[in-house]
């Protein structure tokens, strides 16, 4: 029997409605048995401040710690805001990576998908992302790079994605696994 890894979802959107959750919601749908996707939120967290991250942290940033700790890999689905990530997801991985030295992400297998309603489906947000997991040693899928645009055209009037979206989601999610089952260190 092979082991079911865990993985931490991590939307840049706040919008329940959004995008972005729903994209993260149909690759929970789609993955494997070997992976469980959990949609760790994020909007809860306050900004980061080391001056309130000593002795007794916010009961949000512990939350938000044990939760990637519990993970083995993580996803990150977003949108682009300003040719970058969201500043909610920005400051979760300051959150997560922080007191420095203690980051509950280092090591681990993860990607990153980003969608948007223009042309470029995230493109600059996907990257910028990726700049960031590599300095928190982060493990990232290299392919398929996925970058989601026109995203709206993917959704039918009954808000389902079309076979051609959920093929590539498929698809993804499936590679994913793979590298989660190759990369994970145990």
């Amino acid at each position: 029997m092979s082991q079911v890894h865990r993985i931490a979802v991590l939307v840049g959107s706040l919008r329940k409605e959004s995008i972005n959750r729903k994209i993260a919601l149909a690759l929970a749908g789609l993955a494997p048995s070997s992976l469980e996707l959990k949609i760790v939120e994020i909007g809860d967290l306050p900004l980061y401040n080391e001056d309130i991250d000593g002795a007794n942290p916010p009961a949000a940033y512990t939350r938000f710690r044990d939760e990637l700790a519990a993970a083995d890999g993580l996803l990150f689905v977003t949108p682009e805001y300003n040719r970058s990530v969201p500043g909610a997801l920005k400051n979760a991985i300051d959150v997560g990576s922080r007191p420095y030295g203690q980051s509950k992400m280092s090591g681990k297998p993860g990607a990153v998908i980003s969608a948007s309603p223009g042309a470029i489906g995230g493109f600059g947000a996907n990257h910028h992302l990726r700049q960031s997991l590599v300095f928190l040693d982060v493990a990232t899928l290299q392919q398929p790079e996925s970058y989601l645009g026109n995203i709206g055209a993917s959704f039918d009037e009954n808000g389902e994605l079309n076979e051609r979206t959920t093929a590539f989601l498929k698809t993804f999610i499936e590679t994913f696994a793979a590298w989660v089952e190759k990369t994970r260190k145990f």
